[in-house]
């Protein structure tokens, strides 16, 4: 019989494989992200290429440790809704790579990033009824993925003739 510290340690490696696993499909699509986006037309503001990957790996870990503070409250059985819709959020993270690098379809994919960002913050106010710390661990992905919302439209419509 497992122990509950033992328990606890697979419950959160679960977690961060899921989380690193949709990171990771994500960047398949983003391979040659780096040439294609110094390839397109940029607003003054947009950030170097090279800050996209640490920022977006600190997100993952917090996402993947918000989850498990959920989760290690009673698992699925008792936050079955708010822990279907983390995952959930995770689909259109993993979809918006592939839409804007790997398909160049701007529109879908600020679409797409308009979609994570509701599904953030509504994964935001439901954990925040359970865990505080947990949902609070959120509103830096929140608020990266805002940023990244008015970046993906004034790329794309910088970018017309490359991101139809």
């Amino acid at each position: 019989m497992e122990s509950p510290r033992t328990n606890q340690i697979i419950g959160f490696i679960g977690w961060v494989i899921l989380c690193f696993g949709a990171s990771a499909a994500g960047a398949i699509a983003s391979i040659q992200a780096r040439s294609f986006y110094g390839k397109l037309t940029q607003p003054e503001w947009a950030p170097p290429g090279w800050l996209f990957g640490p920022v977006w790996s600190i997100l993952f870990a917090m996402m993947a440790i918000s989850a498990w503070l959920v989760w290690r409250d009673g698992g699925f059985a008792k936050h079955r809704g708010a822990l279907t819709l983390f995952i959930i959020q995770l689909i259109p993270n993993v979809l918006w790579s592939w839409l804007f690098f790997a398909w160049n379809r701007g529109a879908l994919a600020f679409a797409d990033i308009l979609l994570l960002w509701i599904l953030i913050a509504a994964t935001i106010v439901s954990f925040w009824k359970i865990n505080r710390l947990a949902a609070a661990m959120l509103v830096p992905y929140l608020l990266w993925v805002s940023f990244a919302s008015f970046l993906c439209y004034s790329t794309w419509q910088l970018n017309p003739q490359i991101l139809g």
